[in-house]
């Protein structure tokens, strides 16, 4: 058996080792890199999973990068319409990572009440819609199916049936303003679905509805939309990804990925990753002090044992090696303990929601979590190789205690 994993093994087993003068420093320490990795774990989790929530809410109202006219001038609505005989659609064959593309036109409305009325831009969406993202929102109802014939069923937002006193199966009076008439021309919809997004920026606003509804409103033909909405497989990529669709389109058409178009949220987002690394530098840094000093308390403890090795002709470096693999067992309970607690906490969060965000805030009802194990190895693996290394440094002074003068130390 290797002589320094035998003599680690030896003092951690004793009885004495559990009740020694370093006891109480000890549990310091692993309490210290047990709550250091908690807040990690918290950090990580929450910071990406606000990043990957707000992100798929945003990318579910506008996929996650738009094709349309130049014409449009960045409004939240159609102004000229554009053709689907496109090269990159259904398909974008010439770029890749490229998940979706789906065709879409907005159009600003009124809907009115007996008692209210509300602005709202109708979204007109087909066949080839993505509602992977939608089926989440859902609190009331169902998707409607826009395959078929022209459907008058419409989501709507929570929000907007509040406000508007409606409910499943209402009919709705919408009125869309032309540019050929100063009349407005009335159109019915039923209500088939009630979303919540989270998001009321989103949510007082858009009406999900037939796509065919649009065209006819517009006078357009069935091979004309309002736009196209593309969706990445790897939204890391996202800048790249619009450059090159951008090159790849005609250059009567404007690409615009929904980083640049919210770009203000972006950028608050973007400040989680410095959180995140702040948070992570101190906790390392308070648990690499608490081991420092659990390590010299131990050297201390353990003097005259040093000493008997010294004059038994065990060299410096085993000695060290000693207190090392010694400190390394401790961090692994505190890397123990902090994941049971840390992992505990944020399963109870993910499928319980114990604690709840103001969306006008955050976007969000309450505190997402993203999981997954490329972080939480990293946390682990991390903390015990830099704390390792900072132990190295005060682990130098066992080659300068004296054989003598440590066998007579008490």
């Amino acid at each position: 058996m290797n002589f320094e994993y035998f003599v680690v093994k030896r003092l951690i087993s004793t009885k004495k080792y559990k009740s020694s003068i370093s006891a109480p420093i000890i549990k310091i320490a692993i309490t210290a890199i047990a709550i250091g990795v908690v807040m990690m774990l918290v950090s990580f989790a929450t910071g990406l999973g606000l990043q990957e929530k707000i992100r798929d809410k945003i990318a579910a109202f506008n996929g996650h990068i738009s094709i349309s006219s130049f014409d449009n001038n960045n409004s939240k609505v159609t102004l000229m319409p554009v053709s689907k005989e496109q090269d990159f659609y259904p398909e974008f064959q010439s770029v890749s990572g490229i998940r979706h593309v789906q065709a879409v036109a907005t159009k600003f409305a009124v809907i009115r009440t007996e008692t209210d009325f509300e602005g709202v831009v109708v979204k007109g969406v087909g066949e080839d819609y993505d509602w992977n993202y939608f089926k989440d929102f859902i609190v009331q109802g169902k998707i409607p199916d826009f395959s078929g014939k022209l459907n008058d069923e419409v989501l709507i937002s929570e929000y907007l049936a509040n406000r508007l006193n409606l409910k499943l199966g209402d009919r709705i009076n919408t009125f869309f303003m032309r540019s050929d008439s100063d009349r407005p021309l009335q159109r019915g919809f039923r209500v088939a679905g009630i979303y919540d997004s989270g998001f009321q920026e989103f949510d007082e606003l858009y009406v999900i509805a037939d796509i065919r509804h649009i065209q006819r409103i517009n006078k357009w033909d069935d091979n004309q939309v309002g736009a196209f909405e593309v969706f990445v497989d790897n939204f890391d990529k996202i800048d790249q990804k619009g450059n090159e669709i951008y090159e790849n389109t005609s250059s009567l058409l404007d690409t615009q990925t929904i980083s640049q178009k919210y770009y203000s949220i972006f950028e608050w987002l973007s400040l989680f990753d410095f959180n995140i690394a702040l948070i992570i530098g101190i906790m390392i840094l308070v648990a690499g002090i608490n081991m420092i000093t659990a390590l010299l308390v131990l050297i201390l403890e353990r003097t005259q044992m040093i000493g008997i090795f010294k004059a038994l002709g065990a060299a410096d470096w085993s000695i060290r090696k000693i207190f090392l693999y010694n400190a390394g067992y401790l961090i692994i309970l505190g890397l123990f303990w902090g994941n049971l607690i840390g992992l505990g906490l944020l399963l109870a969060q993910k499928y319980f929601k114990l604690v709840p965000l103001d969306p006008r805030t955050y976007y969000v009802t309450e505190v997402p979590i993203y999981l997954n194990w490329d972080y939480i190895l990293f946390v682990n693996i991390g903390t015990l190789l830099l704390c390792m290394l900072m132990l190295l440094v005060p682990s130098i002074i066992i080659s300068r205690i004296s054989p003598v003068k440590a066998i007579k130390f008490d």
